[in-house]
């Protein structure tokens, strides 16, 4: 495996810097006069952005030694990369019908524009939502998060296991940091499994869905001006 460092590094360094929206009208005007394909073009790349940052923080956690905030880290990135694999998966089911434009606008709304304490007026998606729609696509992605989860959280791995050894026979307790112990071999590994499979959904399936959604928006066009929900 390449250095991973040097592959965020890279990646880091190719980040979207701009988006312009006269651009995407010279792209699609009838697509882009729709503010979902452009919300979904938003948070693709903010998606880029936040995980680089997140992945390549854990790294440099790992690499010193403090285990357990890589490890915090990590569910935070698989988090965000569920973001992605939900939007896309959502894309794909206006092409396919099974989800209304309408719909997925207000989608686009919540996941790009939403909060839980009211800093907005467009209450978040549930990332508990957002994971299970994740997993649908990578069976096995929320065992990850939920592996994760256990070490971020206060339970039996996240104290008693990871700060203490037991001498059952001598009923002896010992206290000790055990984070690197316990997962510091596989972290670089699940960082790269990680942003493996970030690159394959914003490299291929992100930009192959947004461009089938502007040809979708483009053929369906008057049938979404008839039936679009009245200004709020």
């Amino acid at each position: 495996m390449a250095d991973f460092s040097a592959v965020l590094q890279a990646f880091k360094s190719a980040l979207c810097k701009q988006v312009d929206v006269g651009g995407l009208f010279a792209r699609s005007a009838i697509a882009y006069k729709w503010k979902a394909p452009w919300r979904a073009l938003l948070l693709r790349e903010a998606v880029a952005w936040r995980l680089q940052d997140l992945l390549e923080q854990s790294l440099e956690l790992s690499r010193m030694g403090h285990v357990l905030g890589a490890r915090i880290l990590l569910r935070s990135a698989f988090e965000t990369l569920a973001m992605l694999i939900y939007l896309n998966r959502s894309m794909r089911g206006v092409v396919a019908g099974s989800l209304d434009f309408h719909i997925f606008s207000e989608k686009t709304s919540r996941l790009l524009l939403g909060s839980r304490d009211k800093t907005t007026t467009t209450e978040s998606i549930s990332i508990l939502t957002v994971l299970d729609g994740a997993n649908k696509r990578y069976p096995g992605l929320s065992d990850w998060y939920a592996a994760l989860s256990e070490s971020a959280h206060p339970n039996y791995e996240g104290m008693l296991v990871a700060y203490s050894t037991a001498d059952t026979q001598n009923h002896v307790t010992t206290f000790k940091n055990r984070w690197s112990e316990m997962h510091g071999k596989g972290h670089e590994a699940a960082l790269n499994a990680c942003f493996e499979v970030f690159l394959h959904e914003y490299d291929d399936e992100s930009s192959s869905a947004l461009e089938a959604l502007e040809t979708w928006v483009e053929q369906n066009d008057s049938k979404l001006e008839a039936t679009k929900p009245p200004a709020k």
